[in-house]
């Protein structure tokens, strides 16, 4: 984790990578709580049978907004501080979903999907 000291020094490393996430796993469980949460049960994300079946990876796909709800939990194990008490999410803008999110399976026992992030810090509005 790179820890900044103060929001300068965050500003100079605009452009740069400033490192990569810790591995998240992605169960079917996970999937499933979040397709009851949200409500968007579609077959694709929680049927594993006709997913096998019928897509292309063999595997049901993870949600695109379950994805970007972990964005919180890697940027948090990439970037840090110094003295920040709390911070808000201000928002997303232009995102897009260019490839599924497939659960992955070995075998015959299905695996968690792994997602990693690398993160590059771009021009961010400070006061």
């Amino acid at each position: 984790m790179r820890i900044f000291s103060d929001f300068k020094e965050i500003k100079s490393a605009v452009g740069t990578e400033i490192g990569a996430s810790d591995w998240i796993e992605v169960s079917q469980e996970r999937i499933n709580l979040f397709a009851e949460a949200t409500c968007d049960e579609q077959w694709i994300h929680v049927d594993q049978e006709r997913a096998k079946r019928e897509l292309p990876g063999g595997t049901t796909i993870a949600h695109g907004l379950l994805s970007l709800a972990l964005a919180p939990l890697f940027i948090r194990s990439v970037i840090g501080l110094k003295g920040l008490r709390n911070t808000l999410n201000y928002g997303a803008d232009r995102i897009r979903y260019l490839a599924a999110g497939f659960r992955r399976a070995q075998g015959c026992a299905a695996a968690a999907s792994r997602y990693q992030k690398r993160r590059t810090c771009r021009q961010m509005a400070c006061a």
